[in-house]
């Protein structure tokens, strides 16, 4: 209940507005003129009054006054004029002697300021949790989405940078907020309405006002034949504060509140908005508020989509030599019934790393969601692809740039993965987890994702990441040893990892059956290839692999205890690596692991293995892995277009998904 005290002077009258809700409190004593022992108060039939008294009132109805003596008022209707209802309070010394009387004109109104609180795509009225958030299935609390799309037709640029509504169907982007009052055609001379929001709550939202109020608002398309100027800015960085109308009768005015930025390590992604009436003082000085009504919204976090959930659309970029791998990979997704995009060279300019520059992730409310492409700060010769081809109504996009960190190979986004939902030591993880690669913990020096990124997805808070050793790579990216397909049983997917301990297994064996001679890269030309025999006997790579498999396994550790995983979780795939530079591997033939993954059919490198029997046994081995999960193998060839670049078909490609049919705020956080 929502208390505040009103001054009263004998021999004085004073207006005050009073809000349905909420009591006014008169310190009888304290208003009391000197040597007064007793008061009667009196008021008309809308003022309920009550004072706290151990006597009961005396039959000419004066009360002895006492310290304690103090009044509560409420009403339980609005009023119908100004001032149209009173209350007096006289004051005796004597019972026959009035020393003063004290007279209060009332106005009664209702008002409050209301959001989508329980989350249910309506903005119902004055709902008791809707000032706070809390997360969870019984949770509570408006939402509201980073503004980060384009309506724009002429000039394309993400809405949130300009301070004005471009189209009016960019308000179904923003959260409706409506403030609901009731009561006589007008507050009595000098009372208003004002919004006000904090100076780092301007930094994150803007508030837009529809300019005419209506009754009951039933659909935001009534509104769509409105024109644009009928929308005007009331609050944001450079307006902290603004009066706002207070309509006669029962009437709402509608406001629509857009998200400027997402959370982050210097935003928490919860905003505030205060509702205050406000009384006038005497001239010259501010007015006060007397009553403040608020609510709060959570900023929408960006979600990444995993493996496991439907491709809605596959990304690859055309070069001068991907002929081959373009005609195989489009072969292999609309097979699949997915639409291919692909990015033409006059837009990629020669840069056919489609994954490393960009992550597709979605937001989501009650009332909207749509892709946002988070943009990597490696901007290669793809860096303009994201914002000027993807980028556009209901598609919104979003980057963080390192200004003052040097950008490495591992701020490129094959080193961004996210697991499909976990359940960790009996916790909870919906929507996965987010994965990247880092220097070893214990090493000084090393490249690492740079910390503006790493604080970004820390912030999101939904997915919490996981951090593996991925700098032992040379290209450095977790897609090069690991990834996840769906699965029909235990947790619903399998993590695959590259294994040397597999790969040198595998061959042990095929030269155990007498297949010495048979070739690696069989098919590539004699300059590529080597038997069995001269690579099981290159003590060199063997030892190479070691290593590799050393790193591997200390991943594999984290992300068993991360993801709440075991063996039987995991399978290993047969893939053997090379050390190139400042000890640092990359895969020896096509990594298999870095594939791309569409519903139950998989578009994996071609590993050009020796050949038992006419078939690749590298191709043999990994569809007697996938089959009995009910996943279907398709080899696609990237040898020479991608996997001599250090690179393969994961690196290649891109996948939208469709989001979680979980709601973010229904975690347990």
């Amino acid at each position: 209940m929502f208390r505040r005290t009103v001054r009263l002077e004998a021999g004085g009258t004073r207006t005050a507005v009073y809000v349905l809700g909420t009591e006014l409190q008169v310190n009888l004593h304290r208003c009391a003129p000197a040597r007064a022992k007793y008061f009667a108060v009196q008021y008309t039939p809308n003022v309920r009054c009550k004072v706290p008294t151990t006597e009961a009132p005396q039959s000419d109805g004066l009360q002895r006054l006492l310290p304690i003596s103090v009044l509560t008022i409420s009403m339980n209707k609005v009023s119908e004029g100004v001032n149209d209802n009173k209350l007096s309070i006289a004051y005796y010394r004597e019972k026959t002697e009035e020393l003063g009387k004290a007279v209060l004109h009332l106005t009664a109104v209702e008002i409050s300021l209301d959001v989508d609180a329980d989350r249910d795509g309506v903005v119902e009225k004055n709902n008791p949790n809707k000032g706070s958030w809390k997360w969870g299935p019984s949770g509570h609390g408006a939402i509201l989405l980073v503004n980060c799309d384009s309506e724009s037709t002429y000039m394309k640029k993400v809405d949130s940078s300009t301070d004005k509504v471009t189209k009016v169907s960019d308000l179904l982007d923003m959260s409706r907020m409506v403030l609901r009052t009731n009561g006589p055609a007008e507050l009595p001379q000098g009372y208003k309405l004002a919004l006000q929001i904090s100076q780092s709550d301007g930094e994150s939202i803007r508030v837009f006002k529809k300019r005419k109020p209506e009754g009951a608002m039933k659909s935001l398309h009534k509104i769509f034949s409105m024109f644009v100027k009928e929308f005007p800015l009331v609050l944001g960085n450079d307006v902290l504060s603004q009066e706002v109308p207070y309509v006669g009768g029962s009437n709402e005015v509608d406001f629509f509140v857009e998200g400027l930025r997402f959370p982050d390590k210097d935003f928490g992604g919860l905003v505030t908005i205060n509702l205050s009436l406000l009384e006038p003082s005497a001239q010259d000085f501010p007015e006060t508020p007397i009553f403040t009504d608020k609510v709060v919204f959570r900023v929408a976090p960006w979600i990444m989509t995993p493996n496991t959930l439907k491709p809605v659309e596959v990304f690859v970029c055309s070069t001068s030599d991907n002929n081959k791998f373009l005609k195989e990979i489009k072969a292999l997704v609309e097979g699949s019934g997915y639409k291919l995009n692909i990015c033409k060279e006059y837009m990629n300019r020669g840069d056919r790393w489609m994954q490393d520059e960009l992550e597709f992730g979605y937001i989501d409310a009650p009332h909207q969601h749509f892709p946002v492409v988070l943009d990597s700060p490696r901007d290669g010769k793809l860096q303009n692809f994201p914002y000027e081809v993807l980028l556009g109504p209901d598609f919104g996009y979003v980057t963080r740039m390192a200004s003052d960190e040097k950008v490495t190979s591992l701020d490129s986004f094959g080193n961004l993965e996210v697991s499909p939902p976990v359940t960790v030591n009996g916790r909870a993880y919906p929507l996965g987890r987010i994965i990247i690669g880092v220097a070893f913990p214990t090493t000084s020096q090393g490249r690492n994702m740079t910390k503006v990124v790493q604080d970004f997805l820390w912030a999101q808070k939904v997915q919490q990441p996981i951090a593996l050793y991925s700098d032992w790579l040379v290209v450095g990216h977790v897609d090069e040893f690991m990834t996840f397909v769906p699965a029909p049983d235990r947790k619903g997917f399998r993590l695959l990892l590259a294994s040397p301990d597999a790969g040198y297994k595998l061959f042990h064996r095929l030269q155990n059956e007498g297949y010495g001679k048979a070739k690696q890269f069989d098919g590539l030309g004699k300059k590529h290839e080597i038997t069995l025999d001269e690579l099981l006997s290159d003590k060199a790579l063997r030892a190479e692999n070691l290593y590799v498999q050393n790193c591997i396994d200390w991943n594999r550790d984290v992300l068993k205890r991360e993801l709440g995983l075991d063996d039987e979780d995991i399978i290993d795939l047969p893939i053997l690596f090379k050390i190139l530079e400042d000890n640092r591997a990359a895969a020896y033939y096509p990594d298999m692991v870095n594939m791309i993954v569409l519903g139950n059919k998989l578009g994996i490198p071609k590993p050009f293995g020796p050949k038992v029997n006419g078939r690749c046994a590298l191709e043999a081995e990994m569809c007697s892995l996938m089959v009995p999960l009910g996943l279907s193998c398709t080899f696609i060839d990237d040898f020479a277009s991608y996997h001599k670049l250090l690179g393969e078909v994961h690196c290649g490609s891109n996948v939208r998904r469709e989001p979680f049919k979980t709601k973010w705020w229904s975690l347990e956080l």
